[in-house]
């Protein structure tokens, strides 16, 4: 046999690109012909609005490890891959490029914008594919969806004409959150609410005689031009002598009534509440409670419209507020301004001011299929790691809405609903129209409105697999298996996955809900473009490569615990795959004229049990790890066992055989190793795909591709339990000696003799002894002698589990040297000391002092008491010997 000569230094982008092709050639990511339960998992579609970020990255790289797993499990896996159309965000992408040509969309026309649009789309799509694959995701592309190709606006289409039928979604005019800035109506779970930095207006309010006022407290003056009413409790003993009056509304010839209602706080403000039905949800319900009017003053830019006076119409609200509050300034109205934080609800795509807005919108009624999906987690049929996600799952469903689905804009599923223009008959059909079936009209015109991203989204697990169609695929892998995702979606897209799952094939979408934390950055902060500490995968790939990242990400997924990395932390990843790398190509280069024996003839010694029992643990750690989703778990499981058990204790000790000059130790320790090599290639296959499988490709005992390697499994014939205790002790016994060298800081360069001494009952005696030379190479001593006589003074006693070792310092240090050394060292660092904690006591040091050189200060005091400490410890040591 020829020895194979990896390449010296480990460079990943020698081989990934090669190997991730020769994956796809193969038809490796496509599931297996079978009739057995088939694994599945869909992506979370990114959006097709720019590259993918870290969270993607780590969204991706934890799937791609349990759908390798189960596939080398034997399992047929389908990972679907796909992207989602995001209809507000793609549509501001290209509005955003007209407005830098001085083009709006209605320049263009609607479907000139779509075309457009579907232009951006191509190519940020090509992107973000080319990103997974330099990733490793090994998704079957054969399957690849997207949330507006063909198939998929059929399910959405199904789905919307389904549930109106079943009286589940419904038009009508209601208070929604809308977007001036992108133009459309906003779902509750849209608008992101933040602090801001505002006041608090207080009013007066004329009664309609002039005989008196109230007062009322706003943080908004500009929408009093919408007030219907100002309410009051009616247990305020205060004002309710006042209910049923008239007042005028300022800077108008409006008349309006004071109401009673008792969601009016008594406590806040004045006691008094303008009543804005059109612009609050509170005041809305109140509205309804009423009978009240609604007054609607704003235009859908946001601008205000002919219900208020000239002055202010077409102002945006932020610049008619101050000028309102200048007209009541002189009109003598206001009262008061003081300043006044509150929370302001802001668009989660463009980040603008949100209006409560009244307009008309279709709904989809939630109670019922909520209800279903509680029952769901309540029965166990799903189930989130973390547990503690349930809460914030059952929360939302406890408290929903009906939720919001139309969308003024142009990109996305457009209504497949219908008005007759000559009966105003509403068509509501699976198919286009071509005539009103109420009068037989056609002049037919369709909903310009689109539906909300999410309605396309929330079908994904079962429209990527064909339905409405009842296909071969949906029969074969829905229900899917596992979710991974970021706890921000739970209520945008998981929970509205598993309802509408529940509600249109009575089952639950997947079992298994794994949420990720966030990726920050080192200060705990999130990743965003403003504060610039983003990483880009690519970034990393080419640094470090596909593997580093992969690992480095899985290695710190801990459960319930954000991610906080810098572009450095990946060098983890890094080190392991350069250490796997050294280590297969150091086995690989000492093959040359080597016969592989059968490994079930080779008789196996205490040290090679002890390697394949740990082995053996860790594959039973990494199963467990994988059925838990503890990516981290089963990630430091492998990087313990290949890096600490097979490169530093087992290598080193297989030395002895690959260099021995006769044939049979040296074909016997390279077989072993070798097929160590393979064991620990399929192990880490998962957590470092491209690297392990360009090594396995170079071993000689390889079967075809080791994406299709059976994943190792428990082995009840590698348990040693009694080699492992034994060769566990000789680690304590070299680790508890390197501790001695390390204490009292001997070089490397001097050797040192050791000697052991062991109990009648100690279980390691006879390998001890057989293993003197192991010993002495791990300890890097000049000799170990084991249960001989040795005379030990000068030696230093270090106690062990059965056994006692004895170093002899002396050998290599001149202890009362070294003992006078020290203690003119402690002198000199008492002194230090000293003069750090009288700068430290003076008060004028610490009042006019940068906080710098305090904190200098600080670390010397520290520095300066461990190395006291540690000098003293290391004279008590030295003493025992004299």
């Amino acid at each position: 046999m020829k020895a194979v000569e990896l390449s010296k230094a480990y460079d990943p982008k020698d081989f990934e690109q090669r190997i991730y092709q020769k994956w796809l050639d193969s038809g490796s990511f496509e599931p297996v012909e079978g009739s057995g339960k088939a694994y599945t998992v869909v992506m979370p579609p990114p959006n097709v609005t720019g590259i993918l970020h870290m969270g993607h990255a780590l969204n991706n790289s934890l799937p791609d490890i349990l759908i390798r797993y189960h596939r080398m499990m034997g399992i047929p896996t389908l990972w679907v891959p796909g992207t989602d159309h995001a209809g507000i965000a793609t549509q501001n992408v290209v509005e955003r490029q007209l407005a830098r040509e001085g083009l709006t969309r209605d320049d263009l026309g609607r479907e000139k914008f779509l075309e457009r649009t579907w232009k951006v789309k191509e190519e940020h799509h090509r992107i973000i594919k080319e990103q997974l694959m330099k990733i490793g995701c090994s998704c079957d592309w054969k399957h690849e969806r997207f949330t507006l190709d063909e198939g998929l606006s059929n399910a959405v289409r199904e789905a919307f004409v389904t549930l109106y039928e079943r009286g589940l979604i419904y038009k009508g005019e209601y208070l929604v959150n809308y977007c001036p800035s992108c133009g459309t109506a906003l779902a509750d779970d849209e608008v992101e609410h933040q602090s801001r930095n505002a006041a608090i207006y207080r009013i007066a309010y004329p009664f309609s005689d002039r005989e008196g006022e109230i007062v009322v407290a706003t943080t908004r003056p500009e929408t009093m031009f919408g007030d219907v009413a100002v309410a009051v409790n009616p247990n305020d003993e205060r004002h309710n002598h006042l209910i049923g009056k008239y007042v005028h509304l300022p800077l108008t010839d409006r008349i309006i009534p004071i109401i009673a209602d008792d969601f009016v706080d008594i406590e806040f403000g004045t006691g008094f509440v303008k009543i804005t039905p059109a612009h609050d949800p509170n005041d809305y319900a109140a509205a309804l409670r009423h009978d009240l009017p609604k007054v609607n003053i704003l235009h859908a830019d946001g601008t205000l419209n002919d219900e208020v006076p000239k002055e202010f119409r077409n102002l945006k609200a932020d610049d008619a507020r101050s000028k309102v509050v200048e007209a009541l300034k002189t009109g003598g109205y206001l009262k008061s301004e003081e300043p006044y934080t509150h929370e302001v609800g802001h668009c989660y795509r463009c980040h603008n001011v949100v209006e409560p807005y009244l307009s008309n919108q279709w709904f989809v009624r939630m109670e019922g299929m909520a209800k279903k999906a509680l029952k769901a987690l309540e029965d166990g049929k799903i189930v989130f790691h973390p547990k503690h996600w349930e809460n914030t799952y059952t929360h939302w469903l406890e408290n929903i809405h009906d939720w919001c689905i139309s969308r003024q804009l142009w990109w996305g599923h457009r209504l497949p609903v219908w008005e007759c223009e000559a009966c105003s008959h509403l068509i509501v059909s699976r198919e286009d129209p071509t005539e009103c079936p109420k009068c037989k009209k056609t002049d037919l015109v369709q909903e310009s409105d689109v539906l909300d991203t999410w309605f396309s989204s929330w079908l994904w697990p079962f429209s990527t697999l064909g339905w409405p169609e009842e296909t071969a695929d949906l029969k074969r892998f829905f229900p899917t298996d596992s979710l991974t995702t970021g706890y921000d979606i739970i209520f945008f897209w998981v929970a509205r996955m598993i309802m509408a799952s529940l509600e249109f094939l009575d089952e639950v979408p997947f079992k298994d809900i794994y949420i990720t934390g966030l990726v920050r950055d080192k200060q705990g902060r999130k990743m965003s473009k403003s504060l610039g500490n983003g990483i880009d995968p690519l970034e990393v790939i080419d640094q470090y490569g596909a593997d580093a990242m992969n690992f480095t990400l899985s290695y710190m997924a801990t459960q319930g615990q954000d991610i906080l990395i810098d572009m450095d932390t990946f060098r983890l990843g890094s080190r392991f795959a350069n250490k796997v790398w050294n280590a297969a190509r150091f086995v690989l280069l000492n093959i040359g004229g080597v016969t592989l024996q059968n490994i079930e003839e080779i008789k196996l010694n205490t040290i090679d049990k002890w390697i394949y029992h740990r082995f053996n643990q860790t594959v039973r750690k990494v199963h467990a790890a994988m059925n838990l989703f503890k990516f981290n778990e089963g990630s430091q499981a492998v990087y313990d066992f290949f890096w600490n058990d097979f490169c530093d204790w087992y290598l080193e000790a297989a030395k002895e055989g690959m260099y021995s000059k006769e044939e049979e130790p040296k074909n016997r320790q390279i077989s072993l190793l070798l097929d160590l090599l393979e064991r620990s290639m399929a192990l880490m296959h998962p957590y470092l795909s491209f690297i392990t499988e360009e090594i396995y490709s170079k071993l000689p005992n390889k079967k075809g591709l080791l994406i299709n390697h059976p994943y190792p499994e428990y082995d009840e014939s590698l348990v040693f339990p009694e080699e492992h205790t034994v060769f566990t002790r000789l680690q304590e016994a070299v680790t508890s000696i390197r501790a001695v060298r390390s204490e009292l800081q001997i070089p490397l360069d001097r050797k040192v003799r050791v000697a052991i001494q062991s109990d009648d009952s100690f279980i390691g005696a006879s390998f001890f002894k057989a293993h003197e030379r192991l010993l002495s190479l791990f300890t890097n001593a000049l000799s170990v002698e084991v249960d001989r006589e040795v005379e030990i003074h000068g030696a230093l006693p270090v106690a062990g589990n059965g056994y006692q070792s004895f170093v002899f310092v002396s050998d290599a240090i001149d202890v009362e040297k070294e003992i006078s050394k020290l203690e003119g060292e402690i002198e000199k660092t008492k002194k230090n000391l000293e003069g750090t904690l009288k700068k430290l006591a003076n008060e004028g040091f610490l009042r006019n002092a940068k906080e710098e050189a305090i904190a200098k200060e600080q670390a010397k005091r520290v520095e300066f008491e461990e190395k006291l400490q540690k000098s003293e410890q290391h004279i008590a040591l030295l003493k025992t010997l004299v």
